[in-house]
């Protein structure tokens, strides 16, 4: 059999595809007929030395996706299978798995690591294998007893794998001690084996978070500490590095404990950065990087407001380094790729120094600019292009962070010259110079700019340049049209009078329109990024120039018929065809959004309104995730825009809607449908009430459904909400379905204890979501069908307490909270007096909320409280 299962597996990877299929279905047979078998066999032909290199790597990694998968659903599946086998069995494979980490074969003892780990994350929790940890040590051996190096560096890479597998509360601190007694020994100077101490780096990196404990007493910090650092110099480029990743992790994790060793780390990134070879330095000037998020984050956590005695561990590293960090990063930017395609991507040690100054800016502020601006000077009109672009790349990489009145002078006094520079004879000046314009259109211009630097009188000539440089190279075409994107942003606030924008109007859309036209436009993001400018600029755009607007919408959808009639003979054709599909869809979604916001100009919608539906059906036909959740996003402009009008369309875009609240897979389609449901619902009206048993059916299967992305679920409770106001007391039937949902969902979100953020956002928008249909319930009721709601009043008044006692609630959880409040009562009238009187948090939270600074919950909350007032007679 073991022969058998070794040819089976090599079959498996043959070139031949009927030989491939036959041994994956026997692989599958195996497996389902005979799982400890199958696994035990896996497990032996891993360990197997004497079987070939190519059947033992596809038996590991068969091995290691029996035990994990990416689907939550499927991941629990593969642990309870893995959790009831028998003991015996899964000792048997343990024990071959722990053979292999002393194999010969690299790759062998490599993924022998990972499949080790993958069963750790399943047993460990449970109290399962607690020898492990032990018997990986006793393979490093100690003073009596060498070991061999292979073994070493396999069971350091396994640590460090079960150390990233495992939460830091699994294990206990003494075997975190002996794990890293392990690592940092491996990682000593005094270690022979660069494989060794390289393994040894890597795990530090994952035991990181381990070691808590460890980094609070100073002897055993400084000790990991000097390791660490002397990792950095070793002889091994590939330990540098890990070395250097390793101290960029721990800046990010125990910056309070930092200040000891600041000055040792400045002189080897320093170093490392002068010297190294590039992936090192890279690392090297990362630490700073994380350095530079962590003082940015407490800054804005804490709004700056640091007094002497302030608990907050706030060191001003970054301030106290920058006479000494500045020089070095400018240094950096010199370093470039000469051949880099200045493609999104690309990186090298010029853009890491030149994000680092970036994030030194926003962290020190005012203080970054005469450290830089002589460099800039100095170097802006020097011969060699590496010198001009670092200039003009440092400049623009400080324009966010220092204070306005600071850069303004300096701005005004450089954008002619970059200006000029736009034609400067180097593709990486210009590419530069483009992004540093968009930088200074998007930080120095704009309603709420003190000292703008766009004014009457150098705008026309901004936009000459701006528009002949669209011409050029697709990757100086791709920044120029991010440059236009913000200049048109900073004409957001319009008061209803012309934009300066106006008189170039017409000029910007040609330009952006032959753009994307251009044969090299896909070369880079220039043909997206020219549709994402046009769509900005037609967002901001003014009355007076709704006319050019209208005249887009036949041209936009003579480029979107075109793509149905592409003819796609390959998987690029179809990659090529989906991009524009998408990106055509969206510009037709602003231009139905700005049109149709508009009394005098929503005819011109609804006058391309059948044209436009007829070309977005035609695109479902597409098999293109991203288009479809373009296509519906259009589709729900244009029924926001045309009301009772969109009403003949729902007939041929029915089927359609429900294959989008069917799309569990791509999950964003499915929200995005869901989310149209609503447009259409407030568009129509009781005219939606033909489609809704269809409707309401899916998005109740799309509730109890494990396999959609929990993320869908706040908007189908919201859609609920929707849909009852839209039809009002047609919404009985559905009662009875809705409500067991709507408090299931509640009382599983008052029951959850969280402190991870993710999940504290979540669980705000799924009692948004909630409120939300509650609201729109209680408002179809009102009247002939109230008494509907009365025995679901407690419960609802219960959920609105466990969200008032809750300080992790968001704004827009408690506006929500407090508009149930009034709608209910309301609705119900004096019916809900009792529930009320006998309810003491109500007050509480009203008085809290009427004398909030935010004037739109003051006033719900007002008219809340009067409403409950009135119905219990109370003042």
């Amino acid at each position: 059999m073991a022969q058998e299962v070794t040819q089976i597996l090599l079959n498996a990877q043959s070139a031949d595809g009927v030989v491939r299929k036959v041994a994956e279905d026997s692989l599958k047979q195996f497996q389902e007929q005979n799982l400890a078998g199958f696994l035990i066999a896996l497990s032996h032909e891993l360990a197997n030395n004497e079987k070939p290199p190519d059947s033992r790597k596809l038996a590991g990694l068969i091995l290691k996706n029996s035990l994990d998968a990416k689907e939550t659903a499927r991941k629990q599946e593969l642990v309870s299978r893995w959790l009831s086998l028998d003991p015996a069995v899964k000792a048997q494979i343990k024990r071959a798995l722990s053979q292999t980490l002393d194999s010969v074969v690299p790759d062998a003892r490599h993924t022998s690591a990972q499949v080790i780990a993958k069963i750790a994350a399943i047993e460990l929790p449970q109290g399962e294998w607690p020898e492990l940890v032990g018997s990986l040590l006793a393979n490093m051996g100690g003073p009596q007893v060498e070991k061999p190096a292979h073994l070493k560096q396999a069971t350091l890479e396994t640590l460090g794998y079960v150390c990233e597998e495992v939460s830091a509360e699994i294990l206990a601190q003494e075997q975190v001690n002996s794990i890293l007694t392990a690592v940092v020994q491996g990682m000593n100077a005094s270690e022979t084996s660069n494989d060794v101490r390289l393994a040894a780096t890597n795990a530090l990196y994952n035991a990181l978070d381990f070691a808590q404990t460890n980094f609070e007493n100073d002897m055993e910090r400084d000790y990991i500490m000097r390791v660490v650092c002397e990792a950095t110099l070793s002889p091994d480029s590939r330990v540098r590095q890990a070395a250097f990743e390793c101290l960029v992790s721990i800046g990010s994790t125990y910056y309070e404990k930092l200040a000891p060793y600041m000055q040792d780390v400045f002189a080897i990134t320093s170093k490392a950065v002068k010297e190294d070879e590039e992936p090192v330095a890279l690392q090297a000037v990362e630490f700073w990087s994380s350095i530079c998020d962590e003082e940015i984050e407490i800054q804005e956590e804490y709004s700056g407001d640091f007094t002497g005695d302030s608990e907050v561990p706030y060191f001003q590293f970054i301030k106290q380094a920058l006479p000494a960090l500045v020089p070095m990063l400018l240094e950096t930017l010199t370093k470039q790729d000469e051949e880099q395609d200045q493609e999104e991507g690309a990186w090298n040690l010029a853009m890491a120094g030149g994000t680092c100054l970036g994030l030194v800016a926003r962290a020190v502020g005012d203080d970054v600019v005469p450290l830089v601006m002589p460099y800039v000077q100095e170097n802006v009109s020097k011969p060699d292009w590496r010198c001009r672009e670092a200039a003009t790349y440092a400049f623009g990489s400080i324009l966010e962070g220092p204070s306005l009145p600071r850069l303004a002078p300096l701005v005004n006094v450089a954008l002619n010259f970059m200006l000029s520079a736009m034609k400067d004879e180097n593709n990486h000046v210009k590419d530069t110079t483009a992004w540093t314009l968009g930088r200074i259109f998007e930080f120095l211009h704009g309603p709420n700019v003190q000292f703008p630097v766009i004014t009457q009188e150098n705008l026309p000539m901004i936009l000459t340049v701006l528009l002949e440089s669209i011409k050029d190279s697709p990757n100086v075409a791709e920044k120029v049209c991010g440059a236009i994107y913000f200049l048109a942003q900073g004409y957001e606030e319009g008061t209803g009078a012309p934009s300066p924008l106006s008189p170039f109007f017409q000029s910007i859309v040609q330009a952006l329109l032959v753009t994307t036209d251009r044969e090299d436009a896909g070369d880079s993001r220039l043909r997206t990024a020219a549709y994402e400018t046009l769509n900005e600029v037609v967002r901001i755009s003014t009355e007076d120039t709704a006319t050019i607007v209208m005249q887009l919408v036949p041209v936009i959808m003579q480029k979107l018929n075109h793509t149905l009639e592409m003819s796609v003979l390959s998987a690029d054709d179809r990659e090529k065809q989906s991009e524009l599909q998408a990106l055509l869809c969206g510009v037709l979604q602003v231009i139905i959004q700005k049109l149709g916001a508009s009394d005098t100009t929503k005819f011109g919608i609804v006058q391309y309104g059948d044209q436009m539906m007829s070309l977005f059906l035609r695109v479902f036909s597409c098999r293109s995730a991203t288009v479809h959740e373009e296509a519906m996003l259009a589709i729900g402009a244009l029924a926001y825009s045309t009301g009772a009008e969109f009403g003949k369309y729902m007939t041929d875009f029915y089927r359609y809607l429900e294959m989008g609240l069917q799309n569990f897979e791509e999950y964003q389609v499915c929200a995005v449908t869901v989310g149209v449901v609503g447009d259409i619902c407030r568009s129509l009206d009781d005219k939606v009430l033909p489609f809704c048993d269809g409707i309401m059916t899916q998005l109740l299967k799309d509730l109890s459904s494990n396999q959609l992305h929990r993320s869908v679920k706040p908007p189908i409770f919201s859609c609920f909400g929707d849909i009852a106001l839209a039809i009002g007391e047609n919404f009985e039937k559905y009662l009875i379905y809705a409500m067991p949902m709507l408090q299931g969902a509640a009382e599983l979100s008052a029951q959850q204890v969280i402190r991870d953020d993710e999940l504290i956002d979540y669980n705000n928008q799924l009692r948004s979501g909630i409120f939300e249909a509650y609201s729109g319930i209680f408002q179809g009721f009102k009247g002939n069908k109230a008494e509907l709601m009365v025995p679901y009043a407690g419960h609802i008044l219960q959920f609105i307490e466990n969200v008032y006692q809750d300080k992790d609630r968001d704004d827009s959880v408690t506006k929500a909270a407090i508009g149930v409040m009034g709608d209910l009562a309301d609705t119900l009238g004096p019916s809900a007096a009792p529930l009320f009187l006998q309810t003491v948090f109500y007050k509480d939270f009203l008085d809290e909320c009427t004398s909030s600074d935010d004037q739109q919950l003051k006033e719900t909350a007002e008219w809340a409280l009067s409403t409950i007032n009135r119905i219990t007679n109370v003042g």
